[in-house]
């Protein structure tokens, strides 16, 4: 099954953002004409959601935009499978210190709306980060997130409920 497949099964009514659906249908195709028009497109649907994103972004199957607008992805992030991410979250890259990088973030990844996640941080499998949390530190599996600095929580099925019709 292609990308954009997975993607449109954690959308109610087909509702994917057109950005999002141009990501997919990007990385979905060999045809080179058909990727310089999907690109084209996504750059124009990306600015007009106020997205800041690369089409080079590394994001696994089953991704859920909620409210697509204002949000900031650096193009060297990794974002695993299953996750969802809410307006006006930042993954962003540390430029200097022990965090320089940027963030991994792995599968059945919750993040909540105005969320900072920056530098080389790893975060963990079913992981849900709290609306208005700065996360700069790594994260286990299994953990609830909230506040700046982060205080992490330890919970089995840290996303239940809250992430719906993954893909497997």
């Amino acid at each position: 099954m292609k990308y954009i497949n997975y993607d449109k099964n954690r959308y109610l009514k087909n509702d994917m953002p057109i950005f999002q659906k141009m990501f997919r249908r990007y990385w979905d195709t060999n045809n080179k004409i058909l990727r310089l028009v999907y690109k084209i497109l996504f750059r124009y649907y990306r600015n007009k959601n106020l997205i800041d994103m690369s089409i080079d972004t590394k994001i696994g199957e089953g991704l859920y935009i909620g409210h697509p607008y204002c949000i900031t992805i650096n193009p060297k992030a990794v974002i695993g499978k299953n996750c969802n991410i809410h307006k006006g979250v930042t993954i962003g890259q540390e430029n200097r210190g022990v965090r320089k990088g940027t963030p991994v973030i792995g599968d059945e990844v919750w993040i909540g709306i105005n969320s900072t996640i920056v530098g080389n941080v790893k975060i963990g499998n079913d992981v849900l980060i709290s609306p208005n949390s700065f996360v700069n530190c790594d994260i286990p599996d299994h953990s609830i997130v909230f506040g700046n600095p982060c205080i992490i929580k330890h919970r089995e099925n840290a996303t239940k409920n809250y992430i719906n019709r993954k893909v497997k």
